[in-house]
């Protein structure tokens, strides 16, 4: 320690002298001592103020700035250190020193910023605000052969990328292109896996998805998924998914998913169609999900539907019925969800039994599984009265869809339940369905769904609300009685929030409700001519003319 201190004091009198080869003879003798015992050396270069003097031993540049900068690296690898260094001025002349040809000074540079920002959004952010990206995009371009400075570039990308202040200044570089060229020529798996790690983040903004399908990013991710599908080692495997997810990524932007699809006669779709039948799950899910992103179209859910795409889906959910790959099953769901949005989809959907298959799933446990697979059967009704009329006289999904509605722990599950259940019978307008509800329990729900923070899910309450009132009111009046409905139709009647479809359907329902003894009555007992007056002078038409009817119905009846 006393060579440390001697060495400390030397450096302070020679930094001041100006003498270049004392100052180096000093900073290796720091380097020496850093490299015996680092936390110990670093708190004597701080208690003896030396860290202060670094910043003009960095600035004008000089034959020292490597072993600085290597000083510095080398004291903020301790977490205790990384605030004195920012407090010593250190960042800003160290970014100057990034201009710098000497590959040496870049490294060493590189290493220096990259410990003092480690795990520092707020400072990682400075260094963005001080234009650090374009920076170091230039000098992967320029120094792509010196391995070191390569990972220390990566490494920064791989730190800089998780910011999102960064992805405008990446999508202003040449990012996607330098990565896909250095990935082409690595041969190492760390190398490989590290480009991709930088890679996952960036390809979270829209712009470098399709700068890095431009720059031919997809084929390298098909190549290395062909080279690692039959590999049993534990870097193959990793390397399989984490080309296949980032390929599933790039799907997720419209302008590049569109650009892949070719209107379904790509090179890249028909690769991913092959994943789908494949032995191996990860392929599975990731052909599964990319199906599902290539659906976000109509023009592109109809070529695939007529092209043969929903039997493989099938196909594949029915080797996971007993199989229980909850991921699998999952992806698959919402690509058959996707593919049936489009009207023209949906009987050729049913026709293909996509709806038996999909009630397979009915036991699952998994919240993810019932989500997709009740906003797939939503999906493949919505306008389609006979497979309404066949789901809604199910009892077993009658059944579950009840007790689904009442699972608070999953809120999409249960909103997504009281959506099918309204569902049904707004599709089939059938008595059976009805009863078939009025049996199973759902009544309760449907009015608990009218009071719903969503607009459109309280409108779709209401109407298959007022369905159940037409088709069946005798059935129904105990169950609209036990669960309030006419409290609840007085709030939303009262309630200056309401839309005016919220007001119509719930004036039309209290209509139908007067044609029931016990339900009229209380209608009666409630100031419902008084809000029913008001709504007269509605600024919708419809809401006014509405209130006029309702109004004369219960004068008539009083």
């Amino acid at each position: 320690m006393d060579h440390l201190n001697d060495a400390l004091a030397k450096l302070k009198l020679a930094s001041t002298d100006g003498a270049s080869d004392s100052v180096e003879k000093c900073l290796d003798r720091l380097l020496k001592a850093l490299g015996s015992d680092n936390a110990e050396a670093s708190v004597k270069i701080q208690e003896t103020g030396v860290l202060a003097l670094l910043p003009a031993l960095l600035s004008p540049p000089s034959s020292c700035s490597p072993k600085v900068a290597n000083v510095v690296a080398e004291v903020a690898k301790n977490e205790f250190m990384r605030s004195p260094c920012v407090q010593a001025g250190l960042i800003p002349p160290l970014v100057q020193l990034l201009d710098s040809g000497d590959q040496e000074v870049l490294l060493q540079t590189g290493r220096a910023l990259g410990n003092i920002c480690y795990d520092s959004h707020s400072l990682q952010g400075q260094l963005i605000a001080m234009g650090v990206i374009p920076t170091l995009v230039k000098l992967l371009a320029i120094h792509s052969h010196n391995a070191a400075l390569t990972e220390m570039c990566l490494v920064a990308f791989g730190n800089l990328a998780e910011l999102e202040s960064s992805k405008e200044q990446f999508a202003a570089t040449d990012i996607a292109r330098e990565l896909v060229r250095l990935f082409r020529k690595q041969a190492e798996h760390e190398k490989k896996e590290m480009i991709l790690e930088v890679l996952a983040p960036l390809a979270e903004n829209d712009a470098i998805k399709l700068q890095m399908v431009e720059a031919g990013l997809v084929e390298c991710l098909l190549e290395l998924v062909a080279q690692t599908v039959d590999g049993e080692r534990e870097e193959d495997v990793a390397q399989l998914k984490t080309a296949s997810d980032l390929m599933v990524l790039l799907l997720l932007g419209d302008e590049s998913m569109q650009k892949l699809f070719e209107g379904g006669k790509g090179g890249v779709f028909q690769r991913v169609l092959s994943w789908i039948p494949s032995h191996n799950h990860q392929l599975q899910l990731a052909g599964a999900l990319a199906i599902a992103n290539f659906a976000r179209n109509d023009g592109n859910c109809i070529h695939m539907v007529d092209t043969g795409i929903v039997q493989k889906l099938l196909e594949l959910l029915d080797r996971h019925v007993l199989e229980g790959n909850v991921t699998v099953q999952h992806a698959a769901l919402s690509a058959l969800r996707n593919l049936a949005i489009p009207v023209v989809n949906k009987s050729k959907m049913l026709t293909a039994g996509v709806a038996d298959v999909v009630l397979k799933f009915l036991p699952s446990e998994m919240p993810p599984v019932q989500f997709k697979l009740l906003g797939t059967l939503r999906m493949l009704i919505d306008t389609q009265a006979d497979a309404a009329d066949r789901l809604g006289t199910d009892a077993k999904l009658v059944e579950r869809l009840v007790e689904w509605c009442e699972a608070k722990d999953h809120a999409g599950v249960m909103g997504e339940s009281n959506r099918l259940l309204s569902a049904l019978i707004r599709h089939s307008k059938s008595k059976e369905v009805v009863r078939s509800v009025i049996r199973g329990g759902g009544v309760k729900h449907l009015v608990t769904m009218a009071t719903s923070e969503h607009m459109i899910m309280q409108n779709e309450a209401l109407v298959a609300l007022g369905l159940v009132a037409a088709l069946d009111l005798v059935a129904a009046e105990e169950d609209f009685a036990a669960a309030s409905l006419v409290a609840v139709l007085q709030r939303l009647l009262s309630d200056e929030r309401s839309a005016p479809e919220i007001k119509y359907n719930s004036m039309i329902l209290i209509c139908s409700l007067l044609a029931s003894e016990p339900l009229h009555k209380e209608v009666h007992s409630r100031p419902f001519a008084d809000v029913v007056s008001k709504l007269r002078s509605h600024e919708s038409k419809t809401v006014s003319q509405q209130a006029s009817l309702t109004e004369q119905r219960l004068s008539a009846q009083s």
